[in-house]
Parts: C-alpha cells; sequence; structure tokens
C-alpha cells in the first residue's frame, strides 16, 4: 500500500499546527500550503499558496490523495472573510477536483447556526443562521467543499495553547460582567485542540471513516456547563473566582457599560445553551473521545498564563 500524500491548509495556525504535529506521527506525506515560509517539521514539504490570492493555487494539489482544509480568516474584515473563506475555498476546492484528490475534509464552525439555544441538534437538524462576516463565509466555504463530496467538521468551542477567542473571550467577559451569566446553566459543545487533531486524522486514515462525507459536528459528546468551565479555569489560576448570578438582562446591561472587543453576540453564544451530537463521528473514526476539555485544560494552563494578558 502506498504512503497517504496529504495535502494542508492552515498548518501555522491554531487548528492547522495541531493537526500538522499529529500527523507527523503517522506514515504520510505531508505538503503544507503557507502564505510564507515557516519553519516545520523537516519531513513536510512546504508550498507558497494563499487562498486571498487564487492564482496561487494551481498545482497545489497534485498527486495528492487528500486535502485537510483548516485554514480561514476569522476576523471582522467582510471583504477579507468573502476573499479567504469563500472565493479562496471555492478556487481549491476546483483544484483538489483537477488533481483528483480521493477524500476532502474541511474545518468548519458550529457558529454558523447563530445564536441558540440549541440543545443536543444533531447535523441535519439545524437550518445555519450565521451571525457574523466570518461565519457567513465560512458556511459559503462549506457549501464548496461540499459539492466536491467532503466530509465538513463543525468544530465547537475548541480550547489549548493557540487558543486566542474561547479563554481569552471568557477572561474579558468575567471582568466586564462578573457572575454567572443566566445562572450558568449553559450547556456548550467544546472540545481541546489535540482531541479536534486526532479526530480530523482518524477520519482521514481510518478505514472505517473514509466513507464519511457531509456535515458532521467535531465536539466531544458530552457538554460542558458554563458554570463548570469558570470553576474549572478559576481553579488553574486562569480567571477569578466567579461569585453570584445575573440574569441575562443584568447580563446585557454590564456588557453594555463596560465597552470591550466581545460583543452581546459572542456572550450569547457563551451565555445559553449551544450543544451538538456527535457521538455518531467519534464511532465512525473508531476513536475515543477522550477525557473532555475540561481535563484537558491543565495541559494548557501554562501557555494561557503566558498569554493572557496579550489579548
Amino acid at each position: 500500500m502506498s504512503t497517504p500524500r496529504i495535502v494542508l491548509t492552515g498548518a501555522t495556525g491554531f487548528i492547522g499546527s495541531a493537526v500538522l504535529a499529529r500527523l507527523a506521527d503517522e506514515p504520510v506525506r505531508i505538503r503544507a500550503l503557507t502564505r510564507r515560509e515557516h519553519p516545520l517539521p523537516p519531513q513536510v514539504e512546504q508550498v507558497r499558496a494563499d487562498l486571498a490570492e487564487p492564482e496561487s493555487l494551481p498545482g497545489t494539489c497534485s498527486r495528492a490523495d487528500v486535502l485537510i482544509h483548516a485554514a480561514s480568516h476569522i476576523g471582522s474584515d467582510e471583504q477579507r472573510c468573502v476573499r479567504v473563506n469563500d472565493v479562496g475555498t471555492a478556487a481549491l476546492m476546483r483544484e483538489a477536483r483537477r488533481a483528483g484528490v480521493a477524500r476532502v475534509v474541511q474545518l468548519s464552525t458550529t457558529a454558523v447556526y447563530g445564536r441558540g439555544p440549541h440543545r443536543a441538534a444533531a447535523p441535519g437538524d439545524l437550518k445555519p443562521a450565521p451571525g457574523s462576516p466570518a461565519s457567513r463565509t465560512r458556511l459559503a466555504g462549506e457549501a464548496h467543499a461540499l459539492r466536491s463530496g467532503a466530509l465538513v467538521l463543525r468544530a465547537g468551542l475548541v480550547t489549548g495553547a493557540g487558543d486566542r477567542w474561547v479563554v481569552p473571550a471568557l477572561a474579558e467577559l468575567t471582568r466586564r460582567v462578573p457572575g454567572h451569566w443566566d445562572g450558568g446553566r449553559a450547556r456548550l459543545s467544546m472540545i481541546a485542540v489535540e482531541d479536534l487533531a486526532r479526530l480530523v486524522v482518524q477520519a482521514v486514515l481510518h478505514p472505517s471513516a473514509t466513507g464519511v462525507r457531509g456535515v458532521q459536528h467535531a465536539v466531544h459528546p458530552v457538554p460542558v456547563r458554563n458554570r463548570e468551565l469558570l470553576d474549572a479555569l478559576a481553579s488553574l489560576g486562569l480567571l477569578p473566582a466567579v461569585q453570584g448570578e445575573l440574569t441575562w438582562e443584568e447580563c446585557r446591561s454590564r456588557l453594555a457599560e463596560r465597552p470591550g472587543r466581545v460583543s452581546e453576540r459572542q456572550l450569547a453564544l457563551l451565555a445559553f445553551d449551544h450543544w451538538y451530537s456527535a457521538g455518531a463521528l467519534w464511532t465512525a473514526c473508531a476513536s475515543d473521545p477522550g477525557p473532555g476539555p475540561l481535563t484537558r485544560l491543565a495541559g494548557a494552563a501554562d501557555w494561557y498564563r503566558a498569554h493572557l494578558m496579550r489579548f
């Protein structure tokens, strides 16, 4: 059996770098598409390509068996989001089809569903209602991938070394809106980045998973209570201990009184139920979900301590 040849986008990003590290331990050939040269493991073929420049993509998938598309733009610049997440993904999928790539796995986000509450929703249960330029254009990018027969993995809240959204947002919000939001009852779909990377690689390489296509939820099967998440972060010294309970109206009022980076829409994603069914994917990938994202936080605590104040 020949060695699988894998093309990876986003290899220097939060999730993509974890996928690359996991792939580096497997008997595969890796080609990383990067916008500029980066120090990567010596066995990785590095090719300059930029999703915002479709003319840079021809040839990037030549002789590849698998494409893992983990690159995206998640900022608020709508034009940039369109160029990278929508137009760039369309061009990449055309290149994958031209090259005859047999397996495409694309990373996306449960944020395409918009504001909940969402409870135990399976793929196909919810109509997407994205509320930001990033999630709108990532949904558009999904459509291009699905037309190519891809497996699209909608990840939930991803934590771990390199996380510049989830824990930093919680740190800001506990300063601006101190208290348990809506009583801290919200259940949230989360996944540690190392478990997400393991799931992606299994979806690519395990024989029982190679036929899984369409949209799937890439989250730990057991949702996390908001209150438990804040308590776990406080126990690691990453956040102050949270006391008291706030109604949603109190949350909105306090958030408005203390302007900051995190919006009311983003607070709502953390303060209300947003959890999704995912057990079938783990079974198909013959993979154990692991102990869960709260247990994994301790392993990333030093990274968070070194970086939280930068956000």
